[in-house]
């Protein structure tokens, strides 16, 4: 199975003087556990994650005055939608990250999470058939 079979292609896209409080609210709207960041500044596509937010609001930091381009990752590794599964989970496994921003012709398509992975490697049992009394 490839990156394109179960990457989400639900993916937010925010700037980086939005606030973590901003982005968490959007993030949480959407149900998504990371949103990509572009910022022509700081070199184009970065991303921001759920740990990113725990991370500064653990720090005690105030998510209506942190902006999101001071917790943003910019070092991105990034997927190809013909990347098998195998290929995205080492990546993450390597890194230690778990979410990829897929990009395909230089754009963002996509984003994959360990989530999309798991559920195309582990789909859920079927839901028993109960028959009424």
């Amino acid at each position: 199975m490839l990156v394109r079979d179960a990457m989400s292609t639900v993916v937010l896209t925010i700037g980086p003087a939005h606030t973590l409080r901003q982005a968490a609210a959007l993030m949480s709207a959407r149900r998504v556990g990371a949103a990509i960041v572009l910022d022509p500044d700081a070199g184009g596509i970065g991303i921001l994650t759920e740990r990113d937010i725990l991370n500064s609001v653990g720090l005690g930091q105030n998510p209506d005055t942190e902006r999101i381009h001071a917790h943003t990752t910019n070092n991105v590794v990034f997927a190809a939608p013909t990347w098998t599964l195998e290929e995205a989970a080492r990546a993450m496994a390597h890194g230690g990250f778990r979410h990829l921003v897929v990009l395909d012709r230089g754009e963002p398509a996509g984003i994959v999470s360990v989530r999309d992975i798991i559920r195309c490697w582990a789909p859920a049992p079927a839901q028993p058939h109960v028959v009424p009394a």
